[in-house]
């Protein structure tokens, strides 16, 4: 199944997709300005089972000032979709993304690769939900 990964911004949304088996994640190209018809497009295109959208909260794990307009966000596009769409914690992302970036001259824009570091995060996750229960797979 794959999965489109969103690190929304005002200004753009960083995306990544995984591969058919849910395994890896690829940074794929910025949504610039951030239009929920043209995550819509993306997702299509891309054959999204799924859509996760990274959530901004603060390292306390409360919300912070972005987290409003990204649940807003993310509704918004539940409802212009056909797929499911949620929201995954997001902490750190955009921090490894910028160290990814020095370690290894990618050339992807920062916010996608933000949207890589937090669909792996999502796919590990996943990966040990249907681990503990073989039946949560898919879900």
């Amino acid at each position: 199944m794959r999965v489109l990964a969103l690190d929304y911004g005002t200004a753009r949304i960083g995306c990544a997709i995984s591969d058919p088996t849910g395994t890896l994640a690829t940074p794929i190209a910025a949504i610039e300005p951030p239009e929920v018809a043209e995550v819509a497009r993306v997702a299509g295109e891309r054959e999204a089972a799924k859509i996760v959208v990274g959530l901004p909260v603060s390292l306390s794990g409360e919300d912070s000032g972005q987290t409003a307009l990204t649940r807003s966000f993310a509704d918004e596009l539940g409802d212009a979709v056909e797929v499911p769409v949620e929201t995954w914690d997001e902490r750190f992302t955009t921090r490894m993304a910028a160290q990814t970036r020095r370690e290894t001259g990618a050339g992807s824009a920062e916010d996608s690769i933000a949207a890589a570091h937090l669909l792996e995060s999502y796919l590990q996750s996943a990966a040990g939900r249907s681990a503990r229960d073989p039946g949560a797979a898919g879900q």
